[in-house]
């Protein structure tokens, strides 16, 4: 692949950006339902490719040139090899230029939603796994791994979905990144609309007050274009980081710098923990699992490891600008979901239509159950509030919590985005995009599910044993 013809697939992937972002101005259904415009691109250039255009082309005998729809083949063959490439600068940029607070003051702020947002992922592999052996395989024939597919698109999303399709082909199940990233498509919408009746359904119960709602929830379409177009990452004017806004603004070539240093510390991490597998535990043909990890969720490492560096020498240290980290990350995302998007293989879809419904509605309905029953338990204030915005990343992108958040405490009373914001540092790295995300594709089909089933199970109770005696309301 050459860089005329990667540049050239770049060009296509921005012009469905850009059109996306017009239509979501002007169709209000877009704004109602806060759909991203990169999830709008990536929609409408599947529409215009071979698959539906040249699908329907050929089938009513058009002309040959619409083969191919209006995407030119060599486009879709660049934008087939980009996600893998682009989410590793996703995953790199999440915590550059945040502060990183001590240990104890993320547990005091942060502890319940941590607890909270781990059992919900714990149980969307339960859940997922335990479909796996008892339907999936039996009935579909599916391979076992399909356990991990909630967790990888409802937590996970459409980006870290993508980023695994490498690995999904690695252990003989190429079609776990299309219904994953279908599965990612449905949560997130999903998310939205059951995160709504939550809390109309708390408001009319008494459980949020209607007081907390003064100020309103996000209608105006200035507010829903802001909400939509966040994709997990903080607004743009560096307002979370008060400790940075006299930083002069660095040029945006050293935070590319600085962004491929901790890639390059990822891969480095990478390289050495397969070298220590390999002369151990993997020697002889013995259980591999960072030979099959991706780089994205090391390079998130790298870039954690990176900012305790640069903290720790304060002024002598290149000063990060986290609005210009965003807008290198959140290009970088709108293009990951884009051409994820674009060739998604409505194939695989169709002929797997049944499992994802099945792995849909039970990934759907464990996040629901989870936060009505857990949030109250484990969070001891304002559960609602603050358990909303772990529902909303369980289902759909970390925007969904965040949106449903803001409906709820628009004045910011109960800490819950401040909690919501430091969780990320003891929950990211591990689920939701994380490391046990990377493994556990490699972990099913390795140690087999019901194996796999017990540690997420233990981990799941676990979990939940210590949001609730830790955490949880204490009764007088």
């Amino acid at each position: 692949m050459g860089v005329a013809q990667v540049l050239i697939a770049l060009g296509w992937a921005t012009a469905f950006v850009l059109v996306a972002k017009l239509a979501h101005r002007h169709v209000k259904v877009f704004r109602t339902l806060f759909i991203p415009s990169s999830v709008i691109a990536g929609f409408a250039a599947l529409l215009l490719g071979p698959q539906v255009l040249g699908f329907v082309a050929m089938s009513l005998g058009w002309t040959e040139r619409l083969a191919d729809g209006l995407i030119p083949a060599t486009v879709l063959d660049a934008w087939s090899s980009l996600p893998g490439l682009l989410i590793n600068m996703v995953f790199a940029s999440l915590f550059l230029g945040k502060r990183i607070p001590p240990l104890r003051e993320i547990i005091r702020v942060a502890g319940p939603q941590v607890a909270l947002g781990q059992s919900m992922a714990w149980g969307q592999y339960v859940v997922g796994i335990l479909l796996a052996v008892a339907i999936l395989q039996p009935v579909f024939g599916m391979d076992p791994v399909a356990g991990a597919l909630i967790e990888i698109g409802f937590e996970g999303g459409h980006g870290t979905a993508a980023a695994l399709d490498s690995t999904f082909e690695e252990f003989g199940f190429a079609e776990g990144s299309d219904l994953a990233l279908g599965l990612a498509t449905i949560g997130l919408i999903a998310g939205v609309l059951s995160g709504l009746a939550i809390i109309n359904w708390a408001v009319r119960t008494g459980r949020i007050e209607r007081e907390d709602l003064e100020g309103g929830p996000a209608s105006d379409d200035e507010s829903a274009e802001e909400l939509c177009e966040f994709d997990g990452r903080e607004a743009a004017n560096g307002a979370e980081d008060d400790s940075r806004k006299d930083v002069a603004v660095d040029p945006l070539s050293v935070h590319l710098g600085l962004i491929a240093i901790a890639i390059g510390l990822g891969w480095v991490l990478q390289q050495g923990l397969i070298a220590l597998e390999s002369a151990t535990w993997a020697r002889g043909g013995g259980l591999e699992l960072f030979e099959h990890i991706p780089l994205f969720p090391l390079a998130m490492i790298g870039g954690l490891m990176l900012q305790i560096v640069l903290d720790r020498l304060g002024d002598a240290a290149p000063q990060v600008d986290r609005s210009i980290v965003n807008r290198v990350s959140g290009a970088s995302l709108d293009l990951v979901i884009v051409t994820a998007l674009g060739t998604l293989s409505l194939a695989v879809i169709g002929d797997n239509i049944g499992p994802m419904l099945i792995l849909a509605v039970a990934g759907i309905a464990w996040s629901i159950g989870a936060f009505l029953i857990l949030a109250p338990r484990i969070v001891p204030d304002h559960p609602y509030q603050r358990g909303l915005a772990d529902f909303g990343q369980s289902t759909g992108m970390t925007v969904t919590g965040l949106l449903l958040v803001r409906m709820v405490d628009p004045a910011g009373r109960t800490r819950a985005t401040e909690g919501f914001g430091y969780k990320q540092l003891l929950f990211e790295p591990f689920v939701g995009g994380g490391l046990f995300t990377a493994v556990s594709v490699p972990l099913i089909a390795q140690l087999g599910p019901w194996v796999v089933l017990a540690i997420v199970a233990v981990l799941l109770f676990a979990s939940i044993g210590v949001g609730v005696v830790f955490f949880g309301p204490k009764t007088s």
